[in-house]
C-alpha cells in the first residue's frame, strides 16, 4: 500500500491544497483539477466543508487521488477516512495521530521541519513526511541542511510553494512532491472559475516536465548520405558538424542516422525534466511506450524511450534533459 501511494505522489508531482467552503463546489473543482493533469487533492479540515467535500469527490470522482490535510487528531482522522480520504496530511508531528494510521495501514504524511521531527519520524517508520511550512522554515536551502541526516526519508514541501520555485524544489531529488495552492485559490473556488483553475494546473505541469523539441532525427540510407546531408546543412547555415558511432550531427538539434533506426522518416526527441513523471503524466492520457527501447542509468532510472507511435511519419523519443548525447546507438 504504501508504495502504491508513494509512486502516485511521486507520478503525480504536485498535490493541490484546498481549503473549499461550500461541498457543492467539490465535484466541478475535482473535474477542473482532473482536465488539467492534476488528478489528486488535499482537502483541508480547515473548514466545516471538508468532510462533506471529501465524501462528494470520493463518490463521484474516482480517479482523483484523495487526502485530508490539517487532520489535527484522531477523531477528525476518522472522519476523513469514512469519507473516502485515502491518506492523511497533518501540519504538526501527532504521535498518537501517526500511530493511529499505521495501525490501520492508513498512509500518513505528519508535518515535520525539524530535526527532533524528523527523528520521530524515522523511528516510527515513516519514509516520507511533509515539509511545513517550507518557505517560512528555510525553503530549499533548509532542507536541503537537514535531509542528508535522515536519508531513509522523502519530502512533500507544502507552504509557500509556487509556480516561480515549484521546478527548484522539485529538482532536488529527495523531494517526492509539492503541495500547493496557487492554481486552487480561494477566491477562484468561490467564484467556480473552473477553466482558470485548469489552465493553472496545466501550466504548473508543464513547469514541471518542462517538455521540449530536443532534436530531430533524419533516416538516412547509409553513412555516407548521412555524412553528405549533415554536411550540407552545416555548410548552408554554419551548424557545428559532430559524428557519433550510430549518427552525424549538424548542431545538437539535427541528427543524421547511419543507417535507419525507428519511424518512417526518422524520430523527434522530446526533453522532459523528469521522465519518471512525464511518463506517469503520459500513461495517464493513454500513451503507450517500447519496452524494448528503455534505457536507464546506472542507479535504474529511466533516461530515454520511445513512444509506440508514430506522428507524422516520425518515432517519438522521450528523454532526460541533459541526456542529449546518448542517442539510441
Amino acid at each position: 500500500m504504501e508504495h502504491d501511494v508513494q509512486s502516485i505522489i511521486s507520478g503525480i508531482g504536485i498535490i493541490p491544497v484546498i481549503s473549499i467552503e461550500d461541498e457543492e463546489k467539490a465535484v466541478p473543482l475535482a473535474h477542473a483539477l482532473s482536465d488539467g493533469g492534476i488528478p489528486a487533492a488535499e482537502i483541508t479540515f480547515r473548514t466545516a466543508a471538508a468532510e462533506g467535500a471529501i465524501k462528494k469527490i470520493s463518490q463521484n470522482c474516482p480517479d482523483i487521488f484523495l487526502g485530508a490535510g490539517t487532520v489535527l487528531n484522531i477523531e477528525q482522522c476518522d472522519r476523513a477516512l469514512s469519507a473516502g480520504a485515502k491518506f492523511i496530511v497533518s501540519p504538526g508531528y501527532n504521535s498518537d495521530l501517526v500511530h493511529y494510521c499505521l495501525s490501520k495501514n492508513v498512509p500518513v504524511f505528519p508535518g515535520c521541519v525539524n530535526a527532533s521531527d524528523l527523528t520521530r519520524a524515522v523511528n516510527d517508520g515513516l519514509t516520507i513526511v511533509k515539509y511545513f511550512p517550507a518557505e517560512q522554515s528555510g525553503g530549499l536551502a533548509g532542507l536541503k541542511a537537514l535531509a542528508p541526516v535522515f536519508p531513509s526519508l522523502r519530502f512533500m514541501p507544502t507552504g509557500g510553494i509556487n509556480a516561480n520555485n515549484l521546478l527548484n524544489y522539485l529538482s532536488y531529488d529527495r523531494i517526492i512532491a509539492c503541495g500547493g495552492s496557487w492554481m486552487v485559490k480561494k477566491e477562484l473556488i468561490e467564484a467556480e472559475n473552473w477553466s482558470e483553475i485548469t489552465q493553472l494546473c496545466k501550466n504548473a505541469v508543464q513547469t514541471m516536465l518542462g517538455f521540449e523539441v530536443y532534436h530531430v532525427g533524419i533516416n538516412c540510407a547509409n553513412p555516407e548520405q548521412s555524412q553528405q546531408d549533415s554536411q550540407s546543412f552545416s555548410s548552408i547555415f554554419q551548424f557545428a558538424l559532430r559524428s557519433g558511432n550510430s549518427s552525424n550531427f549538424a548542431s545538437e538539434r539535427l541528427e543524421f542516422t547511419k543507417h535507419p533506426y525507428l519511424g518512417t522518416h526518422g524520430h523527434i526527441a522530446i526533453g522532459t525534466w523528469s521522465m519518471d513523471r512525464a511518463l506517469y503524466h503520459l500513461a495517464a492520457q493513454g500513451i503507450e511506450f517500447r519496452e524494448d527501447t528503455r534505457k536507464r542509468d546506472k542507479s535504474g532510472k529511466t533516461t530515454s524511450i520511445y513512444l509506440k507511435q508514430e506522428i507524422a511519419g516520425f518515432a517519438v523519443h522521450l528523454l532526460q534533459k541533459g541526456m542529449g548525447e546518448k542517442k539510441h546507438g
